[in-house]
């Protein structure tokens, strides 16, 4: 015959159940805080004003406006702008996640004086709104002659703090035997950081990479300001040449043109979403 239960496992097990069932519904709630507005602009995209505007809400179009689209589309030169999105978006991730590996490299495996003071000024680099550096960034473009241009765009987001930072954390996690080894075989620094290092932390550059793709795509005060021209505008400021300043904006048209600006990105974060949890944990506590 079996013997009962302890009395004291049946309240530890309602206890982890009752933990379950709350993690399971605050999970639901952060999806819903999230996915609702998403469904919401995707359904609007497609929706008549008249329909968006109506009370109750109407969640699905009774007949989908595909034209929405192509208004947006041909509203403005959107074509121009996601040509401008994608060069300086790429060029900017591309020399932001060179330079981050380098001084991350730099910082946890090379010997110089004063490391950990630069170390220390980087941190302190992290606490400087972006705010704070646009008229020194728009006076330095400015006398370069670079207002209006590419360059001008992406140069001065090419060396963040927080990348360094993220990948020096990560580097210090490594396996010392293997970066001894390498080096006892004659390995020099070219070598070791692009046959050991960085293979071994691909989940950290690619979240890395990806964090830096979405901030690039979707920034919007920076090009605003240097740029002056509609043909060198990119894709977060062409939404804004979608709304009227009378009051007669067609938000069918806007919430289509979002859908332009964050469905690469999104196809993108698909791919990559594996690697964020491990690029963001691991190495968090070595310094």
């Amino acid at each position: 015959m079996r013997n009962a239960p302890a009395p004291a496992a049946r309240p530890r097990r309602a206890r982890f159940s009752v933990a379950r069932i709350a993690g399971y519904g605050l999970l639901l709630l952060v999806v819903a805080v999230v996915g609702i507005p998403l469904f919401w602009m995707v359904s609007g995209s497609l929706k008549t004003l008249q329909e968006i505007r109506s009370f109750p809400v109407v969640w699905l179009p009774e007949s989908p406006r595909w034209e929405n689209f192509s208004d947006a589309w041909s509203a403005a030169p959107f074509g121009r702008f996601y040509l401008n999105s994608l060069l300086t978006t790429l060029a900017g991730t591309s020399l932001e996640m060179l330079n981050a590996i380098f001084s991350a490299y730099a910082l946890a495996f090379l010997r110089f004086p004063r490391k950990n003071l630069v170390f220390l000024l980087l941190l302190a680099a992290l606490m400087i709104p972006t705010q704070v550096t646009i008229l020194p960034n728009y006076l330095t473009m400015a006398n370069l002659g670079w207002v209006n241009t590419y360059q001008g765009i992406f140069l001065p987001g090419v060396s963040v703090a927080f990348g360094t930072f993220l990948l020096r954390q990560y580097f210090l996690g490594l396996p010392r035997d293997v970066i001894d080894a390498a080096r006892v075989d004659g390995c020099n620094h070219i070598r070791l950081l692009w046959t050991i290092v960085i293979p071994m932390s691909t989940p950290v550059i690619v979240t890395f990479g990806l964090l830096s793709l979405v901030w690039k795509w979707n920034e919007y005060l920076w090009p605003l300001v240097i740029t002056n021209t509609l043909q060198m505008r990119t894709l977060p400021i062409g939404i804004t040449y979608l709304l009227d300043s009378e009051g007669n904006t067609e938000w069918g048209a806007v919430m289509a043109g979002t859908i332009f600006v964050i469905l690469p990105i999104l196809v993108i974060f698909l791919f990559a979403q594996r690697y964020i949890v491990s690029g963001m944990t691991a190495g968090a506590t070595k310094g």
